[in-house]
């Protein structure tokens, strides 16, 4: 499948003492941080995208989400073409499209015109969940219902890449004939059941949802029947991480996605918020309970803290990719975190 199985010319990542290479990735959400602008994230992105592309990173995906002050990425096929229309080689795409907000021919058309405009250069995955709230979902004029026909539409959506056929009434135009890749999307058993009876790749969210993981793994990996998009299972997992050049400061620097996980939970989503030395000291012991549920597979320390945290993972689950999402409050730092984990091969 394309956009999957790398070329020669892809630069794989692995731990110094991993006993193979897989490919990383970036998800972005255009993150918007306290004082700043969504232009300023907008810029930010596109300067991460050209670091990752020099430094070998194989895609860099960014995600739908609705009413969330601190991401930028809610137009996301516009935020996918000013990255990919900044780089050259990397992978660009959406981590993901949550299709059910959307018709499957609009989505046809927006990614037959990304990958007109950047040809073997376009992904597309896709989510069931709103990616917002329920009422920020019924402004998207999102039917409650509408997640019960993810699978119809996941196969409407594939059917409209397809050559047209005589007598088809309604094509997609850009989008008939492209082989834009689909993958699915999940946090739970249902993507990746989905996945599997369907012969697509899958890419689990362990970066904020780790809790169903490993069953979510052996579900896909024992139902996967072969497609013609897909021979064999494809795994991509999303992991969260800080790295920085030492422990303290990396956990230091950890605390603004803390803040921003901790403030989405009671119901008061924040731009991101800068890191804090004193907020460790006002969670509840609820708060530190949730934290170290959703964070559970966080890797976060120096080169070497992160990369044993990585290699770790790797080996746990068998993955063959991941997706690294690092939300910190200076860019710069974020960068610098990015740099480190891209030193991680052999």
């Amino acid at each position: 499948m394309a956009g999957v199985d790398a070329t020669p010319a892809t630069v794989r990542f692995r731990t110094r003492y991993a006993s193979r290479m897989i490919p990383f990735s970036i998800l972005d959400l255009s993150p918007i941080v306290q004082g700043g602008s969504a232009a300023q994230s907008f810029r930010n992105s596109l300067d991460l995208g050209q670091h990752a592309e020099r430094w070998g990173y194989r895609r860099f995906w960014l995600a739908e989400h609705h009413n969330i002050p601190g991401v930028a990425s809610a137009a996301t096929s516009v935020v996918i073409a000013h990255v990919a229309g900044g780089t050259s080689t990397i992978r660009v795409g959406a981590g993901g499209i949550m299709l059910p907000n959307h018709s499957p021919l609009l989505i046809a058309e927006q990614f037959g015109t990304l990958e007109s405009l950047f040809p073997g250069r376009i992904d597309l995955a896709l989510g069931r969940a709103p990616g917002s709230d329920q009422t920020t979902a019924r402004a998207l004029r999102r039917s409650p219902a509408s997640a019960d026909a993810f699978p119809q539409d996941v196969v409407e959506l594939m059917g409209y890449f397809r050559e047209p056929i005589d007598g088809q009434t309604v094509r997609a135009v850009p989008g008939a004939g492209l082989d834009v890749p689909i993958w699915i999307l999940g946090s739970s058993l249902f993507g990746a059941q989905l996945a599997a009876a369907m012969g697509l790749p899958f890419a689990f969210a362990s970066h904020f949802a780790p809790a169903m993981l490993s069953a979510a793994l052996d579900l896909y990996r024992t139902e996967f029947r072969p497609s013609e998009k897909l021979e064999r299972p494809y795994v991509m997992l999303g992991v969260a991480v800080v790295a920085a050049d030492t422990d303290d400061e990396a956990a230091w620097l950890f605390t603004s996605l803390q803040q921003t996980f901790v403030n989405l939970r009671r119901g008061r989503p924040t731009q991101v918020p800068p890191p804090s030395r004193e907020f460790a000291g006002q969670l509840t012991s609820f708060d530190h309970a949730q934290l170290d549920s959703v964070l559970s597979h966080a890797c976060v320390g120096s080169a070497d803290t992160v990369r044993s945290g990585l290699r770790s993972f790797i080996e746990r689950t068998g993955a063959d990719e991941l997706i690294i999402a690092t939300q910190i409050f200076d860019h710069a730092a974020r960068l610098r975190s990015y740099e480190i984990v891209a030193d991680f091969r052999g």
